[in-house]
């Protein structure tokens, strides 16, 4: 990558970077463009390079951060150390949960706003080879389709059942929460399994 690309790279991450920050501390309507440059340290037309309006910013944000996301919950777990696919899955889960509990502002930014146009945009950026590696823990073959199906709505469901276990505590704190969500997890996966069998 040459410096001109770089140096626009740059500025790209920092407009994004100031825009998480301010969408996440004083909420999108009370942000402005200049706000989100200026924080940047850059020039409000600089902006309209990158953007076309502040919620043009905010789906690109999105999608980066879940792809990111995805990337992450893939490339920390040690997959080869559970025998049972379903395992796998439930470690990809709580790798993502993991985050979440870490970075409570990136849930409540991602699980409020994650559409299937934003999701399907960050499956594209995670890179091309994150759909083989999550195939490869799945109990099941699938199409390349079902595969994005399924990791959003694993990570739908997994959002909205763990808002407010992890941002209020309710109804349980999170830790205690994981095992029935977990429980939950299967329950799915053998469904799926199931129609699939029976489709067969």
């Amino acid at each position: 990558m040459g410096r001109v690309e770089q140096n626009k790279q740059l500025k790209l991450h920092k407009l994004m970077d100031s825009a998480f920050h301010l969408f996440t501390s004083k909420g999108i309507s009370r942000t402005s463009i200049s706000d989100i440059a200026g924080q940047a340290g850059l020039a409000k037309g600089t902006f309209y390079l990158y953007f076309h309006d502040k919620y043009d910013l905010q789906q690109k944000l999105i999608a980066d951060r879940a792809s990111k996301m995805i990337r992450h919950a893939l490339s920390c777990s040690d997959f080869s150390q559970y025998d049972d696919p379903e395992d796998k899955v439930i470690a990809f889960i709580d790798a993502i949960l993991d985050q979440f509990q870490e970075d409570k502002a990136l849930l409540r930014f991602i699980n409020k706003r994650l559409s299937w146009g934003v999701f399907a945009r960050a499956m594209d950026q995670a890179d091309p080879g994150v759909l083989g590696e999550f195939a490869d823990i799945l109990p099941y073959k699938m199409s390349e389709k079902e595969m994005e199906i399924a990791v959003y709505t694993i990570i739908e469901m997994v959002g909205a059942a763990c808002y407010d276990v992890i941002l209020e505590g309710e109804p349980l704190p999170y830790e205690e929460y994981k095992p029935y969500l977990h429980r939950s997890i299967r329950a799915l996966l053998r469904s799926f399994v199931e129609n699939k069998t029976s489709e067969e």
